[in-house]
Formats: C-alpha cells, sequence, structure tokens
C-alpha cells in the first residue's frame, strides 16, 4: 500500500478536508466538515453525522466497560477492574472530593465522572486512526456540556442560598462600599450567567478544533508535497511536515486529556461556589 493511500485512510477526515485536486491545493471550507453518513428523512441538512456517531459510540463503550467491569468485581482486582478503580478514585479524589469538599461531593459525583469521562473519549478519538475527528471540535457538544453545568450549578446555589433573593444577595461579597456594590453585582451576574457557560464551551471547542485544525495542516501539506510538488527540496519538506504531524499528534494526545480534566475540574469550581455557605 503506498504512502498516499495510507494517508487517506489513516487520516480520512484530514484528507476530506484539504484534498488535493489537478495538482492543486484545495483550501478547506465550512462543507468539507459536513459529513452526513446518514440522511434522515431524504433532507441533506438533517443526518446523523460522523461526530454524532461517534458520540453514540463513546457512551456504549464508556457504559459498557464500567458496567461489565461492576458486574465482575473480586477482592483481588483484574486488570480491567484496576483501571477503572484508578480512573473512578483520580475523579472521586482528585476532582470531587478536594475541590467541592468531602461533605457535598458525593451528589454530583455521577455529573463529574460522566463529563470527564465523555470529554476524555471523545476528545481522544481525534487521533485514532479511521475516526480522527475530535468529537468536541462541533461548538454544539461543549455547549450542550456547558448548559447542564450551568443548570446544575445554579439550581444547586438557589437551593442553598434559600431561594432566588439569597442567591441574588450572595453575588455581592461583605464589605463592599455603597458606591460601588451595584457594579460589582452586575459583573458577579454577567459572570454567573453568562461569562462561565460560554467560557465553559468555547475554551473546549477552541482548543480541539485549533488542534484538528493544525494536524489538518502538517498532514494534508505533507500529503501536496510528497505527491504533488516537484523537487527534492519539496519532497524533504513533506517528509518533514509528515514527522511534524506525528509528533504534534502526541502533544494533541497531551492537550486532549487536559481538556477533559480543565472542563471537569471548572465544573466542580463552580459547584464547590454554588453548595459553600460564603461568596
Amino acid at each position: 500500500m503506498s504512502l498516499n493511500v495510507m494517508l487517506h485512510h489513516l487520516v480520512p477526515a484530514l484528507a476530506a478536508a484539504g484534498n488535493s485536486e489537478g495538482g492543486e491545493m484545495h483550501q478547506p471550507g465550512p462543507n468539507d466538515f459536513w459529513q452526513p453518513l446518514i440522511h434522515i428523512g431524504g433532507n441533506d441538512n438533517f443526518a446523523i453525522t460522523r461526530p454524532a456517531l461517534v458520540a453514540l459510540a463513546t457512551v456504549a463503550v464508556i457504559g459498557w466497560f464500567f458496567v461489565s467491569t461492576a458486574r465482575s468485581l473480586s477482592v483481588v482486582p483484574s486488570r480491567k477492574q484496576w483501571y477503572a478503580e484508578q480512573a473512578y478514585d483520580f475523579v472521586r479524589n482528585t476532582i470531587g472530593r478536594d475541590v467541592i469538599g468531602a461533605k457535598d461531593f458525593k451528589p454530583f459525583l455521577p455529573l463529574l465522572l460522566t463529563v470527564f469521562f465523555f470529554i476524555l473519549l471523545n476528545n481522544v478519538v481525534g487521533i485514532i486512526p479511521f475516526v480522527q475527528f475530535p468529537t468536541m471540535s462541533r461548538i454544539a457538544f461543549p455547549l450542550v456540556l456547558a448548559l447542564i453545568v450551568y443548570v446544575v450549578y445554579n439550581v444547586t446555589a438557589l437551593k442553598r442560598k434559600h431561594g432566588l433573593i439569597g442567591y441574588l444577595k450572595s453575588l455581592v461579597p461583605p464589605g463592599i462600599p455603597p458606591g460601588i456594590n451595584v457594579l460589582v453585582f452586575v459583573i458577579e451576574l454577567a459572570t454567573y450567567l453568562i461569562i462561565r457557560p460560554v467560557t465553559l464551551a468555547l475554551r473546549l471547542f477552541g482548543n480541539m478544533l485549533a488542534g484538528h485544525m493544525l494536524l489538518l495542516v502538517f498532514f494534508v501539506g505533507a500529503e501536496y508535497l510528497l505527491f504533488e510538488s516537484q523537487g527534492i527540496g519539496m519532497k524533504a519538506a513533506g517528509a518533514v511536515s509528515f514527522a511534524g504531524g506525528v509528533l504534534m499528534t502526541f502533544f494533541e494526545l497531551l492537550v486532549e486529556v487536559l481538556q477533559a480534566f480543565i472542563f471537569t475540574m471548572l465544573t466542580a469550581v463552580y459547584i464547590a461556589d454554588a453548595v459553600s455557605d460564603h461568596h
């Protein structure tokens, strides 16, 4: 199998976006990232896409892993049970208990576990051959997750602060001079209701999209330089671009794990703020 064919098989999303036609580089556009797999009702704008299918597949994988592990627990853990326990303990202790607090974290542990593993697996598929499209590089997925977190921490705050009036009063820390308390209130209200969910979604989306586009540049550039350009210098540059793409793939893996951790950690921080007695 030639390297050209291997690139198209191993990097399907990248090859679709940067396919060269007639020796000329094709500039990727929005249509290259619309990849409907199953059309519904004959409508081209309503379909099951690659990210949707990947998201459903990752949910099935996560559910299978933890359910199958829980059904065969033993005092001396198997390798799969050990991995599951380590992953669970990491989210439970490092994120849940240490951030929210030992008294309040347990009701929110299912949310933290689900968010962490769903984001992690959907990020990591971005570098898995034959998939290589991070689900979170589609804004809809981070936005829905951020909205879920938004509802949870605001509803929690309303309950813990004894209703809407108590919640609004908690936005202004004690000791603020009367002349600026209104300004502080407006800033804090905007932070809780707008800035937090928006930044939570955009941070994850931006990192995953940027990483995906960076890999696209390296691999599609390598393909073009290796197979469409003339001259040994250009082909050598293509080999360097391909090697750089491989190196950036490992860096992207680190970013993918960190983004899952950061999103879950910030979720815990917002919930901790909601359950605290003080602002």
